[in-house]
């Protein structure tokens, strides 16, 4: 038998010893969906998102007995999806809903206890919650109170979601199906680009299918998912062809879509892998490779949009907002107008920028809170075991570069790098706990005659067993 009969053949068994027990999940999720589809087709908003939502939870939940962070891993790739769905007058988003799902499922069944560097960020996130609050009493709108719950989740509940996927083992799987779906999404904005291209037209590219995304939540999504692919640390386990080919493809699309506050924030995480070059094995090359070309496309767009005297481009109507927004602020300089104020203060929207969004809608107090939170996050990151840190600190900063020239609260490009730090955080304290288990296991066992204990003087032994039960995959 040729190797190319045997290798298929090899392929086919894989396929059938997955599909064995898969099918009857599938039939289930089918059953589901088409069961939500025709009973709430009339009266909920984007039906058919919300089917394939309820199939999937509905698979997750039934196989939660046997894997308990299921709910979780199935909102990874939901984290990325901002269709609407909706019933009885709710406006939530399918990234929304993933988190929720992924939170209820991490309190109940994750690990406990955090870790002292997830507790910081938790408390650390209190404190700009705390401050917040304030503008929840003085401007007492439901939209306000709503929010200010949501940004919570947000940030806390992402981080305590990916902190649950991280220590039960799932880091791999869960940027894997994140990688995925980025891909996905770059493949159609690539497809989407082409015959745009063609026609002369080399503007931006906003997606209409398989639903609307704008140019700047692709690019700032597809971003951070790059960040996994560029850092692509060592207890991931991807090999460098694989990160290296989607880090292309991703990057490729951030391109297309001209989103430039996404290259600038790929660009920041860029240099913090070259910085932590002993961590990440990326040399100083990469910066004339990517970040100077980058660079230069990006100032090129905003000197092109200047010079166009275009009192309408986004670089004149932006200066345009940021003076409206602090005449706006003047009028409650120390609370704000709320969260969320834009939908109902008529003639006002959100502001295009963190710091200009936090000081209007929750005054002086919420942008001291918001700058604590932030500069303590990044110092807690920046201070772990570098194996993990790097890629949690390249994701938040990423995320608050992309902030200074978007806006900031948005379900997904808020809620996955913070989920991304939680899984680091979580590998983190997995690998610890496997370390401390087989050193102890080791001062325990025989040491060549019976009965004879390992002695505390061979710390290399130790190191060396602790570092394969580091490596041992979850379950076993």
């Amino acid at each position: 038998m040729s190797p190319t009969s045997m290798r298929a053949r090899s392929w086919r068994g894989r396929i059938a010893d997955w599909w064995a027990p898969t099918w009857q999940w599938v039939l289930l999720a089918a059953g589901a969906a088409v069961a939500v589809y025709i009973l709430l087709d009339e009266r909920a908003r984007n039906a058919p998102m919300l089917a394939f939502a309820v199939a999937a939870l509905v698979i997750a939940a039934a196989v939660t007995s046997s894997t308990p962070m299921a709910i979780a891993l199935m909102a990874m790739p939901g984290l990325l999806i901002i269709q609407r769905v909706g019933i009885g007058g709710t406006d939530l988003s399918v990234s929304d809903v993933s988190l929720a799902a992924a939170f209820g499922a991490a309190v109940l069944l994750g690990q406990r206890p955090y870790s002292s560097s997830l507790r910081w960020m938790l408390w650390l996130n209190f404190v700009y919650q705390f401050t917040s609050f304030i503008t929840v009493i003085v401007n007492p709108y439901t939209a306000n109170t709503v929010e200010w719950f949501h940004a919570w989740l947000l940030i806390s509940g992402a981080l305590i979601v990916g902190w649950a996927v991280g220590c039960a083992g799932y880091a791999r799987l869960a940027f894997g199906l994140m990688l995925a779906t980025a891909c996905i999404i770059a493949v159609i904005t690539i497809a989407h680009a082409i015959p745009q291209y063609a026609t002369g037209d080399f503007g931006a590219i906003y997606l209409e299918w398989p639903f609307a995304m704008h140019k700047n939540f692709v690019g700032t999504t597809l971003a951070i998912v790059a960040v996994i692919a560029y850092i692509n640390p060592d207890w991931v386990g991807w090999s460098r062809r694989l990160s290296g080919s989607a880090f292309l493809l991703l990057a490729t699309a951030i391109l297309m879509s001209q989103s430039r506050q996404a290259i600038i924030g790929l660009i920041a995480a860029v240099l913090v892998g070259v910085i932590r070059r002993q961590v990440t094995g990326r040399s100083r090359s990469v910066v004339f490779l990517l970040v100077i070309p980058a660079a230069w496309i990006v100032i090129g767009m905003v000197i092109e949009q200047i010079e166009s005297q275009n009192e309408f481009n986004s670089v004149y109507q932006r200066l345009t907002w940021f003076r409206d927004v602090y005449h706006l602020w003047q009028e409650s300089p120390f609370f704000g107008h709320g969260l969320r104020y834009w939908y109902q203060l008529p003639g006002e929207f959100q502001p295009p920028q963190a710091e200009l969004e936090i000081v209007a809608s929750t005054g002086l107090l919420g942008l001291f809170g918001f700058g604590v939170m932030w500069l303590g996050m990044l110092i807690v990151l920046w201070r772990i075991d570098p194996r993990f840190g790097t890629l949690a600190f390249a994701v938040a900063l990423s995320r608050i570069v992309q902030a200074q020239f978007d806006l900031f609260w948005v379900a997904a490009a808020v809620s996955i790098p913070f989920v991304i730090v939680g899984i680091s955080l979580g590998a983190m304290e997995r690998e610890r706990l496997s370390a401390s288990k087989a050193e102890s296991d080791a001062r325990g066992a025989p040491d060549g005659e019976p009965g004879s204990p390992v002695r505390a003087t061979r710390p290399e032994a130790t190191a060396t067993v602790a570092a394969t039960a580091a490596r041992r995959p979850p379950g076993r």
